[in-house]
């Protein structure tokens, strides 16, 4: 008898652990997805396109001419002569700066939204669903959600920032 209960009391904790987890999944989904449809992430391609073509720079002029950024190279060993020009062109670097700050906004914006949608989440979950299974599920998506938002964001976030969100 006390093992059939135990048994039971089992199978029970599994089935909610497993409702639980389940909505926890869809409340990401669902809060992911839905910040990604009103918010236009910035695309590379946009910024720097042609990506895959490769061009050969002689010098600087005409790297600049180009759009690039001539870079010096470094004192360092090499096993062969490398070139006689001394440097390569970046061709990438003023639109990937363009990209790079797009990026940052975005992903600023990003986390300035999650961070009231989460709270909003993980409030539904604790004070509107009776059953803990669910509500768990819920406030742990809403938890995910406010990871997806300070993760976006934190290379660009100051120490003070990555303090209060830690």
């Amino acid at each position: 008898m006390m093992v059939e209960k135990s048994v039971k009391a089992l199978g029970s904790a599994a089935k909610n652990t497993a409702i639980g987890l389940g909505i926890l999944i869809l409340t990401s989904f669902v809060a992911i997805y839905g910040m990604n449809t009103f918010l236009d992430e910035p695309v590379y391609e946009d910024y720097c396109p042609g990506l895959g073509e490769v061009a050969v720079y002689e010098d600087a002029q005409a790297c600049e001419d180009a759009g690039g950024k001539w870079r010096d190279y470094r004192k360092a060993d090499f096993e062969k002569e490398i070139s006689p020009t001394g440097g390569w062109c970046d061709v990438n670097y003023y639109c990937a700066q363009d990209y790079e700050a797009e990026r940052e906004a975005y992903s600023k914006l990003l986390f300035l939204v999650s961070i009231p949608f989460g709270l909003i989440i993980i409030a539904l979950g604790t004070f509107v669903f009776s059953l803990s299974s669910v509500g768990v599920g819920i406030m742990l998506g809403g938890v995910y959600t406010l990871i997806y938002g300070a993760a976006g964001y934190w290379r660009y976030g100051e120490n003070w920032m990555r303090f209060t969100i830690s």
